[in-house]
């Protein structure tokens, strides 16, 4: 024995060995991961610590708690997918189906868009709501806890070599102009359109901790709940449903669902295929 400890030592202990990490985190800086699904969480604190070159769990909680940088390239690490516009155009095409038509209902239309990365989806949804005529009376809440992808998000600068596959996801969700009028091409970039911005908002809201801010209309959050455990799905389920309007639209990830949160009964599922649901109490 060298009496070193590695990265696969460190979830020995019934708790993985990351109570003290976790615990520091929360204190320190206010980000509280205690309730993140364990698994996933395991697998992205020993990416990082190999990212890092840090042998040992007590190591990490020793450079996270001394270096905020650190604690900020730790929370980018914790992103789960590689975010794309119009991702699983699908539900952007049940979206244009299923909830544009009562959207036309409503004076002013909410958006919230939890988890929203670098934007890619809260720009996939400006241009959805741009084509059906309803971005005039629109507001798009874009939030995240990652404080370097929201910059990111509100560049709106993507490379311009992944323009070609949003395209064909834009046309298989149903886009209805050109997709090359929403950029401008520039050094290898491509660059949102001012006018596609300025009905986005993109702040930090942590779903562990923050409160409700607003009331709206479609809550579309995906692929942010299974990273949670039980206790924290409820508790962000019960935030959802709180802040959704009567009658307004929930939409999950393809490996979440309502009963994970204990609201089944508050929805009536609009689509199957999507994970579209509709509060009805």
């Amino acid at each position: 024995m060298n009496g070193k400890t590695g990265p696969a030592e460190a979830v020995a202990t019934p708790d993985g060995g990351y109570g003290p990490l976790l615990d520091g985190m929360a204190e320190r800086y206010g980000y509280d991961f205690r309730d993140y699904a364990r698994p996933l969480l395991a697998r992205r604190i020993r990416a990082f610590m190999k990212a890092e070159a840090l042998p040992s769990v007590s190591l990490l909680k020793d450079r996270i708690l001394g270096d905020a940088a650190c604690m900020m390239r730790f929370i980018g690490n914790l992103s789960v997918s590689v975010p794309s516009m119009f991702r699983d155009p699908g539900l952007f095409a049940a979206i244009r189906r299923e909830i544009i038509p009562a959207l036309r209902t409503f004076p002013f239309i909410r958006i919230w868009q939890p988890g929203c990365a670098t934007g890619q989806e809260a720009y996939s949804l400006a241009i959805l709501m741009q084509e059906e005529g309803l971005y005039d009376r629109c507001r798009i809440y874009a939030t995240d806890i990652d404080d370097s992808a929201l910059r990111a998000a509100k560049e709106g600068i993507f490379p311009l070599q992944a323009m070609r596959r949003y395209t064909a996801a834009y046309f298989a969700a149903g886009g209805t102009g050109s997709f090359s009028d929403y950029y401008v091409a520039k050094y290898n970039n491509a660059i949102i359109n001012s006018g596609l911005r300025r009905n986005i908002v993109f702040a930090n809201h942590n779903l562990v901790s923050d409160g409700s801010f607003n009331e709206f209309q479609v809550i579309l959050c995906r692929n942010v709940l299974s990273c949670f455990a039980g206790k924290l799905q409820k508790r962000v389920h019960g935030l959802f449903h709180q802040s959704l309007a009567m009658f307004g639209y929930l939409g999950l990830g393809p490996k979440e669902s309502l009963a994970q949160g204990g609201f089944a009964d508050a929805y009536r599922e609009t689509d199957a295929g999507h994970n579209l649901y509709r509060k009805i109490a």
